[in-house]
């Protein structure tokens, strides 16, 4: 996932991968830091981040308090209340949520206290970013507060980085190309995307790959044409024949599994005889999305262009037996992807 500028104060901060699959600009020690502005609208990280800091303060005292607030409707005398020394002691955590919405005798509440903050406290402040309360963010900020970004996802290569990254972060592995099927098949919402992720994992013993998300997801015609057509050509034999049978099985139609086996080699063709590049700067020329180009670019190493050449040759007789009546359309997509493998392997020698 990319990352989000963070502003590091030399000697108290590092930027780290948080176990949720987001950066965290986390103490250089292993205490938690007094202040935290948790900026973004992506809500899932937003919990995720608040969840980590609360477990973080339970791991260095198992009778840490923590308690969530909502800046819209806060007082500034329950938060000085909140945030006033213990006659106990003992670590405590407040999350001040919404902090765009303070009213401005809550924000100089706060402000005040970031000057001289309890070091057995921890105030988390989240902040959906964007226009309004900026000011408060920006004084949270030079203040030294410990940014973790939790912006909304809109990148297509951030969307697979974070689903490679939620296997990892559950003890399993994920082929980029796997990814790719799963997010055609679940959406781009990251709460359902972490959701199939953990059932894949648990299901699967952590080894997904391109089949286990075609079984999974057979319903989907979309989806399977596209996953039969990424294995075929990666060279994935196996993977490619399972998702093919499981498509066919559940009555998807061959007709857009011959067109994503086309396509799927038509762009791979086209992408390598543009020459090595930067995908975003190739977009224009090519007209197609720098995510698409980036994946053609993975899936074009093994193959020559006389491989390349042999294997749309076969794409469009499939295509002509598929549409053209064939008694066997199955057989005629096994053939296809068969001759995929032997064009990628021997290059047409």
């Amino acid at each position: 996932m990319s990352e989000s500028p963070i502003r590091e104060h030399p000697g108290r901060v590092r930027r780290v991968p948080c176990d949720h699959g987001c950066v965290v600009s986390q103490p250089a020690s292993s205490q938690l830091t007094p202040i935290v502005l948790i900026l973004g609208d992506e809500e899932l990280l937003v919990t995720r981040a608040i969840a980590d800091i609360g477990a973080r303060a339970r791991a260095a005292d198992p009778d840490a308090e923590v308690r969530e607030l909502d800046s819209s409707t806060l007082m500034p005398g329950e938060l000085a209340e909140v945030l006033s020394p213990s006659l106990f002691g003992g670590r405590r955590v407040a999350v001040l949520r919404n902090g765009q919405d303070a009213r401005k005798e809550l924000v100089a509440v706060v402000l005040d206290y970031v000057k001289n903050p309890d070091p057995e406290v921890t105030l988390v402040v989240t902040h959906v970013g964007g226009a309004k309360g900026k000011a408060f963010a920006d004084s949270l900020q030079k203040g030294g507060a410990t940014v973790v970004p939790a912006a909304r996802i809109t990148k297509h290569r951030d969307r697979l980085d974070f689903v490679t990254g939620e296997f990892r972060r559950l003890g399993g592995k994920c082929s980029t190309d796997a990814a790719e099927a799963l997010l055609d098949a679940v959406g781009n919402d990251l709460r359902e995307l972490a959701a199939a992720c953990a059932q894949l994992t648990a299901d699967t013993g952590g080894r997904v790959d391109l089949a286990t998300v075609a079984r999974y997801y057979r319903g989907r015609a979309e989806v399977s044409g596209f996953t039969v057509a990424d294995a075929a050509v990666a060279g994935d034999v196996a993977g490619a024949l399972e998702a093919l049978r499981w498509a066919l099985h559940t009555g998807v139609d061959p007709v857009p599994i011959a067109d994503a086996l086309a396509d799927g080699v038509r762009t791979v063709a086209r992408v390598a005889s543009a020459g090595r590049g930067n995908a975003y700067q190739m977009a224009s020329s090519l007209g197609m999305p720098a995510w698409k180009i980036e994946k053609a670019q993975r899936q074009a190493r093994g193959w020559t262009p006389d491989g390349l050449v042999q294997a749309m040759r076969a794409a469009a007789e499939c295509n002509m037996a598929v549409k053209g009546g064939s008694e066997d359309r199955g057989y005629a997509l096994e053939r296809t992807i068969m001759q995929f493998a032997a064009a990628r392997q021997g290059g047409g020698s």
